[in-house]
This record gives C-alpha cells, sequence and structure tokens, in this order.
C-alpha cells in the first residue's frame, strides 16, 4: 500500500501524510514531552517534600518526633509518586527521542501497554492524593467523636511541608489523568485508518 502521502508505520497501520495531520501530531508529542515532565518534577518534588519532613517538639522532658512514616496515607504518597515520577521520566526520554527520531508511531501492542499503564499511574496518584488528603484533614481538624486530637496545632511546620507535598502530588494526579487522555489518543488514532490515522 503505497502511493502519494501514504506509508506504512511500524505497526503495519497506513499512514496518511498532510499538513494538519503533521501539525496535530507534532503538537500532541510536544503536549506529551511536557507533561510527562511536568509529572516526573511534580511528582518527585512530592515525593521529596513529604518523605524528608519531620519535626521533633519537646513536651516536658519528653522529644516526640513527628515523620511521614507515622501515617500510612503518606507512605503510600511517597511512593507512588516516587513510582509516577519514574515512569513519567522513562516515558518522557522515550517521546523526546521518537520526536527527534521523526518516528511515525509505534504498534498496537506498545500503545496499549503506554495506556494501561498510564491509566494505573493516574488512578494510583489519584488514590495516593486522596487518601494523604484525609489523613491531612483529620491531623488538622482532629476528630472529636474518636478523640483524636488536632496533630498540627502542634506540628506546624511539618504539617505545612506536607500540604506543599499533597498539593503537588494533586497537580501530578490531574497532568496524570490528562495524559492518560492523551494516550488514549494517540492508541485509538491507530484504529481510525480509513479518516487519516497516522
Amino acid at each position: 500500500m503505497s502511493g502519494v502521502g501514504v506509508g506504512m508505520s511500524p505497526g503495519s497501520v497506513p499512514v496518511y501524510h498532510s499538513s494538519k495531520l503533521r501539525v496535530v501530531d507534532r503538537r500532541v508529542r510536544v503536549a506529551e514531552v511536557v507533561l510527562r515532565c511536568v509529572i516526573s518534577g511534580l511528582g518527585l518534588l512530592a515525593a521529596v517534600l513529604v518523605g524528608t519532613d519531620t519535626q521533633t517538639r519537646q513536651i516536658f522532658s519528653i522529644q516526640k518526633k513527628a515523620k511521614f512514616t507515622d501515617m500510612k496515607a503518606l507512605m503510600f504518597l511517597v511512593i507512588i509518586n516516587g513510582i509516577v515520577a519514574s515512569y513519567s521520566l522513562v516515558q518522557g526520554l522515550r517521546c523526546a527521542v521518537s520526536m527527534l527520531k521523526g518516528s511515525v508511531l509505534f504498534n498496537k501492542s506498545l500503545a496499549w501497554a503506554i495506556f494501561s499503564c498510564d491509566q494505573v499511574m493516574a488512578y494510583a496518584s489519584l488514590a495516593a492524593a486522596a487518601a494523604a488528603t484525609q489523613s491531612a484533614a483529620i491531623a488538622e481538624k482532629g476528630q472529636q467523636d474518636v478523640q483524636w486530637m488536632k496533630i498540627c496545632n502542634f506540628y506546624g511546620k511539618f504539617c505545612t511541608q506536607v500540604g506543599d507535598g499533597i498539593v503537588s502530588a494533586f497537580v501530578v494526579s490531574l497532568s496524570m489523568v490528562t495524559l492518560s487522555g492523551l494516550s488514549a489518543f494517540n492508541l485509538f488514532r491507530l484504529y481510525n485508518k480509513g479518516k487519516g490515522a497516522y
């Protein structure tokens, strides 16, 4: 299947070249690289902010230390953001190399794998950010019914830094949701053979 303006992609999917489609393809690729860089940077920032956060206070002669390992939700947030940041860095490098080489697109099985991994990362990062937010709300406001005190009154610096990490984690989550939409677009356009698929 070769002719004017028609070629084959590595996945044996017909490739129709037009100036409009090339512009869309380039914009999608640039957006994907930018999003993956943002996710990698902010995911690492969230993991570092929460993972390195400690504060020691003294009550009479006893020293009490707050650290992220005291709350399982914060441990989950650090681990998930580290995984998401690493995954996005690897995928960002793949996207950048693909842009530099000028390759059209990948095969369907690779597209499905990337789409599936992006979905898992989006759900995991959103779950981690939501769980950490709930734990932070309890630390901030306490829970009178079960006699949990307001921890943030005592560990103010710790709570502020955790809050900054959670905000960063939510930006990562929203970026992952957007990115999973882009990978869905990249995947399903491989099936759009008759309407100018890449």
